[in-house]
Formats: C-alpha cells, sequence, structure tokens
C-alpha cells in the first residue's frame, strides 16, 4: 500500500468517475484502475462498486474514507515539519522514467531535492512545473511547450533510441524501416505520439496505430512478435530486459535521439531553485545530439 495509491482513492471517491479522476491525477485511466485494485487486493477490501454505468463507495470504501484522508493530511503535515526542521527550503523535482544517476551528488551542498514519487507523462509535468506543483522537472518537451507553459529547458540527458526485433543478428536498421507504434491514448503517450508522428515524416518511416498501452512492456513485445520486423524501441523501454527471443538493433541513417529537457519556469526567481538547475546542467555538454548522422525533432529546444 502506497501514499500515492490512497490519494487514488480520495480522488475517485470524490469524483465517483474513474475518467474524471484520471484527468484530474494526469494519469491513464486504464492506470488509475489498476491501482484501485491493487489497493484494493492490499487491504482485503472491495472500495468501489462499479459498472459500465456507475461508480460507488462500497460500505467499507466509505467507511474507511475518512481515515484515509486524514492519514494524507498527516502525511503533508508530517513533510513540512521535516522540511522546516530540514532548515532548507527544498526544491521539487519531478520526472517520467529517467533521472541521472549522479541527481543527489550534483546537488550536494547547492539544494535540498525533493523527488516527487508521481510520475506522469512529459507534458503533464510540464504543465505541473507552470502552475507550481513542481520547481523543476526532467521531461521531453518541444518549443511550443515552452511556449505554452512559460518555462525555460535545458539539455540533461539523451538517449539513442534502438529498434527490436525478432530473431539473433543485431544488425544496424535503417531509420525508414523500422515500424513506429502511436497509442490511441494521447494522454499517456501524448509525447511519444508527437515524436514518432515527426520521425515517420521526416524519413518514411511506417506508423501503426494500437490502443492497448503497447508502447512499452509486455504488450510491446507482443507486437513486435507480431509484426515480423524492427519496431522501434521508446525511452520507457531502453533499459528494459528484452526476452530471449528478440534483440536490440542499433537505427541509422539517421541515428534517433530523444532528448531530456530540465525544465523550470521563465520567472524564478528564487535562488535556490536557479542554483540546483546549474548544478544539475552545468557539465552536461551536447551529448553528441549535434553529431552527423542525427535526427531531432524540428520542435525539439536543443537543436
Amino acid at each position: 500500500m502506497e501514499l500515492r495509491q490512497l490519494k487514488y482513492f480520495l480522488v475517485v471517491a470524490e469524483e465517483l468517475h474513474f475518467g474524471r479522476a484520471a484527468t484530474r491525477l494526469l494519469i491513464a485511466g486504464p492506470s488509475l484502475s489498476q491501482q484501485i485494485r491493487a489497493l484494493e487486493r492490499d487491504l482485503g477490501v472491495q472500495l468501489f462498486a462499479r459498472d459500465r454505468r456507475s461508480v460507488a463507495l462500497t460500505p467499507a470504501g466509505a467507511e474507511l474514507l475518512p481515515h484515509v484522508r486524514a492519514l494524507l493530511e498527516r502525511a503533508d503535515d508530517l513533510r513540512a515539519r521535516a522540511e522546516r526542521l530540514s532548515g532548507a527550503e527544498p526544491v521539487r523535482i519531478g520526472y517520467v522514467s529517467w533521472l541521472p544517476a549522479d541527481l543527489t551528488a550534483r546537488t550536494s551542498g547547492v539544494a535540498q531535492l525533493h523527488v516527487d514519487p508521481w510520475v506522469v507523462p512529459s507534458h503533464a509535468q510540464a504543465a505541473r512545473v507552470a502552475d507550481g506543483s513542481l520547481d523543476l522537472a526532467v521531461c521531453w518537451v518541444r518549443n511550443a511547450y515552452l511556449a505554452q507553459y512559460g518555462l525555460q529547458a535545458r539539455l540533461l540527458g539523451a538517449d539513442r533510441l534502438y529498434a527490436v526485433s525478432t530473431g539473433e543478428k543485431a544488425t544496424p536498421v535503417r531509420a525508414r524501416d523500422a515500424l513506429l507504434l502511436v497509442d490511441d491514448d494521447a494522454t499517456s503517450w501524448s509525447s511519444w505520439n508527437l515524436f514518432a508522428e515527426q520521425l515517420a515524416h521526416d524519413t518514411g518511416a511506417p506508423i501503426v496505430r494500437i490502443d492497448d498501452g503497447g508502447i512499452t512492456g509486455p504488450a510491446f513485445f507482443d507486437h513486435v512478435r507480431a509484426v515480423g520486423r524492427p519496431v522501434l524501441n521508446s525511452p520507457k523501454g531502453q533499459t528494459t530486459t528484452l526476452p530471449p527471443d528478440l534483440v536490440a538493433r542499433p537505427v541509422i541513417n539517421p541515428a534517433v535521439i530523444w532528448t531530456w529537457s530540465l525544465v523550470w519556469r521563465r520567472n524564478e526567481i528564487r535562488p535556490v531553485v536557479l542554483a540546483a538547475a546549474g548544478a544539475l546542467t552545468g557539465d552536461v555538454g551536447d551529448l553528441g545530439i549535434h553529431d552527423s548522422g542525427v535526427w531531432l525533432p524540428a520542435d525539439d529546444p536543443h537543436r
């Protein structure tokens, strides 16, 4: 049982509608349902009675609701007290699926980082920085996002994406020969969909539209097996161990690069936030993203 799951329960109980609750929480509906089911398993009780048309608290859910609300309030109070006792103003940083391994070391003596556990898509993290819920975020951004949300960005990381295919040969694949998966769930996969569609436009790579969240995870591997050709892997799958029947293959002509930006508000004036941003990005360099034969989207702020 996690505090995050208790927060999800509270929001669903307030909305009595999974779709509205998912929108409010900035997560996909299926992910919210999975987290609620996991919480119910951990607690050993059913919290909601739900069918296709309605959602209602069960007697157990109604009984537990005030206790969950009180517990979350105490957790917030505990966090605030700890921050006051530390004598330092924490800098809140969010992320999507990647953080530098030496994150804390980079900011040691500069700022006290609080890594937010709420993992949501890139566009949602950018919006949270804009509304003040976060001070910094590590995410994929476009120039359009920066203008829309009043943010600025510096390069923090870069992934050279590879293709996954059946077989044993890890021979290179031309970008135009790698199939691109685009998911109908624009809430969860907005950034990836934009990235893939721009790559398809620029290279002629084919797109296949899916509706099962199979951009990553076991469903992605099933798609690779079904299509019988190389499929471009997403940033979320870059460090995932492949099943023994699949192989990673370099993508060339061009190499496909996904950038990770550190973003903060353009009108930010707090010294501790600006110092943390500088410490995290000061020695990054260009990470090879400007080498010949590299592709970045036209609207990438680091192009």
